[in-house]
């Protein structure tokens, strides 16, 4: 009797309209995926332009103390007529910032949703592979972040350089990368691979954003990536390993 009266009232309830049984509605992304990789590649780009004309700035200092310290007050100087005194470096760093914002925001995004939506952990092989790039961008964004933020109170604002003089880039650089001071140029160079790392992958992404990949063409296109990001680096990391060593 009992059992009758249990069966009848379970099958007389209904269920839930939110119940387990019901599979849920994905609800969609506000933002697709398409357009954050977009942001990235996009700011990407803008990052890698700065990053050349920043490199091919520095290695001024190996032609003296005047070109460096001259390429510093022209670089303030153009479009003054128009923009007034240092109104181009301040576009630029306007756009800079837009770029470095968007490209985090964009990133973060993506890693969370690729998170979310990934509820089995990866295989053996899987695993390493995905865990390599994984902690490559994320740890090396923090580092190279960290690193933009020390680079900008030591030698663009002078806060944290010895010498810390306006434009006199010279004596900054060499007052910075002293020998005595042989654990700041430790920390740029790990900076730069950090840098060369997430270069050389970001490159890569960028590439099968804009759908210019194909199996064929896909070796010629990692090793430019990896050939590109080297020499970068490397233009970065001569001056303040010749500094330190007293090559300049």
């Amino acid at each position: 009797m009992a059992t009758q009266v249990s069966n009848r009232g379970s099958a007389g309830k209904k269920a839930p309209a939110n119940s387990a049984a019901a599979p849920a509605r994905s609800r969609k992304p506000r933002i697709p995926a398409v357009l954050l990789k977009f942001v990235i590649a996009v700011s990407s780009v803008l990052l890698v332009l700065y990053l050349v004309v920043h490199m091919l700035g520095n290695l001024q200092i190996f032609f003296g103390p005047e070109n460096i310290d001259g390429y510093a007050v022209w670089i303030r100087t153009i479009l003054e007529p128009l923009l007034g005194n240092e109104g181009f470096v301040w576009v630029i760093r306007v756009v800079l910032t837009l770029a470095v914002v968007g490209h985090i925001w964009a990133a973060t995004v993506l890693a969370l949703r690729a998170k979310k939506a990934r509820p089995v952990k990866y295989v053996a092989g899987n695993k390493v592979k995905g865990n390599y790039t994984t902690r490559t961008m994320r740890w090396g964004g923090v580092i190279i972040l960290l690193f933009v933020v020390y680079h900008i109170l030591d030698l663009t604002t002078g806060t944290l350089n010895p010498n810390g003089e306006h434009l006199a880039v010279w004596d900054n650089v060499h007052a910075d990368f002293a020998p005595s001071r042989w654990y700041v140029t430790v920390w740029y160079l790990v900076a730069l691979i950090a840098l060369f790392l997430h270069l050389r992958h970001g490159l890569w992404s960028a590439v099968q954003t804009f759908g210019w990949n194909s199996n064929k063409r896909e070796p010629i296109l990692k090793a430019i990536a990896t050939g590109f990001a080297g020499v970068l680096i490397v233009g970065f990391m001569i001056v303040p390993i010749s500094v330190t060593l007293g090559w300049i």
